[in-house]
C-alpha cells in the first residue's frame, strides 16, 4: 500500500482534527502518500481530493470541528453515486481509506467496500458514544463536559428562583450524554431512549421532592426520549403541577463544538494511528475502537447492527443519589 486517504462525515465532533492529524502523520511515518477528501462522501463524488503533508496538520490538535469539512450525501446512497466516487479516488491511485464518522458513515463504507473492494477502516467520530465496539467515541468526553458546564450554571438559577429545569441534551437514540450529565450535575431524574419513564413517574418524583421541602429540580432529557423533548415534557408538568415554575433549556449544537478535552485528544490520536496501521496490516471493513485501554477492531456489520448497552449501574446511581 502506497497511497491512502482520510475523510470526515456526518455530524462533527471535537477531536476529529486530532484524528486527522494522527492519520496524516502516521502515514508519513510509514512513508505513505496521504490525501484528504473534503466534505465527506460528497467530496469523494466531486473529486475534492488533495495531498496532505505533515505540515498540513500542524496546530490543529486543539481545534474543534474538522478541517476537512463534513457534509451529508444522499447521492452516495445510490449505485451511480458510489461509482462516481470510485472513479474519482481511482484517479489518485488511492488504495485504502480512513473514514471518521458514525453509523451512517460506516454503513456507506461497508457497501462501498463490498462493491469495489477498497479497504476502509473507520474511526468512530460521534458525540453520542452509541457505537458498538468501543468504550468511547471521538468527541463524547468533550460534549459531556460542555453540557455539564451549562447544567452547573442552570443549577445556580434554578436554586435562586426555586424552579424546575428540564435540560435537553443531544442523544436522538442514545442516553450516553444524558446519563453522566445527570450524575455529574446532581440531577433529580434522567430521561433517556433506552428506558421508559412515564409522566406519572416524573410528576411523582417532583411531588416527593416538594414534600421534602426541595425547592429546585434539574431533570436531564435526552432529545430522543419516548415522552418527547424537554419542551413537551415541561408542558405536561405545568399542566399537572401548576404551582411549580417549570423552565426549559435546550443545550443543542454547542455540544458539538469547542476545544477537545485531553481525553478526546488522546483517544483520537490513538485511533488515528491504529486506523492507518490497520490498513497497512491488511485490515478492511472494520472500525477501530478502544476497549479497556486496548485497541480493537470490530467489523462494520457488528458496529452498525449491534446495540451498545447503557450502564445499568449509572442508572442506579441517578436513582440513589437523587433522594
Amino acid at each position: 500500500m502506497k497511497k491512502i486517504a482520510v475523510f470526515t462525515s456526518g455530524g462533527d465532533a471535537p477531536g476529529m482534527n486530532a484524528c486527522i492529524r494522527a492519520v496524516v502523520r502516521t502515514a508519513v511515518y510509514h512513508k505513505l502518500e496521504v490525501y484528504g477528501i473534503g466534505r465527506g462522501y460528497n467530496g469523494m463524488i466531486q473529486g475534492e481530493i488533495y495531498r496532505l503533508f505533515s505540515h498540513s496538520v500542524s496546530n490543529i490538535i486543539q481545534k474543534g470541528g474538522t478541517i476537512l469539512k463534513s457534509a451529508r450525501c444522499l447521492e452516495f446512497q445510490t449505485p451511480e453515486g458510489r461509482k462516481r466516487a470510485f472513479e474519482q479516488i481511482s484517479k489518485f491511485g488511492i488504495e485504502g481509506i480512513v473514514a471518521i464518522g458514525g453509523n451512517g458513515t460506516f454503513t456507506g463504507a461497508k457497501v462501498f467496500y463490498e462493491e469495489y473492494g477498497i479497504p476502509i477502516i473507520g474511526a468512530p467520530g460521534t458525540i453520542d458514544n452509541d457505537l458498538f465496539g468501543t468504550d468511547y467515541t471521538i468527541g463524547y468526553d468533550t460534549a459531556v463536559n460542555t453540557a455539564l458546564d451549562a447544567i452547573d450554571k442552570i443549577r445556580d438559577t434554578a436554586d435562586s428562583h426555586e424552579r424546575v429545569f428540564f435540560v435537553e441534551v443531544m442523544g436522538r437514540d442514545s442516553g450516553y450524554i444524558a446519563l453522566p450529565c445527570a450524575i455529574g450535575g446532581g440531577a433529580e431524574m434522567v430521561m433517556i431512549p433506552e428506558t421508559i419513564t412515564s409522566m406519572s413517574e416524573v410528576i411523582e418524583t417532583l411531588q416527593q421532592g416538594w414534600r421534602r421541602s426541595k425547592t429546585s429540580f434539574i431533570i436531564i432529557v435526552a432529545e430522543g426520549d419516548d415522552e418527547g423533548g424537554a419542551t413537551e415534557i415541561a408542558a405536561k408538568v405545568k399542566e399537572a403541577l401548576p404551582q411549580m415554575d417549570a423552565k426549559v433549556t435546550i443545550i443543542g449544537h454547542v455540544q458539538r463544538g469547542g476545544r477537545p478535552t485531553a481525553a478526546d485528544r488522546l483517544l483520537s490520536s490513538q485511533m488515528g494511528v491504529a486506523a492507518v496501521e490497520g490498513l497497512i496490516e491488511g485490515r478492511a471493513n472494520e472500525m477501530v475502537g478502544v476497549i479497556n485501554g486496548e485497541v480493537v477492531y470490530t467489523p462494520f456489520h457488528d458496529t452498525i447492527t449491534k446495540k451498545k448497552p447503557i450502564s445499568e449501574s449509572f442508572l442506579k446511581l441517578v436513582e440513589v443519589l437523587s433522594v
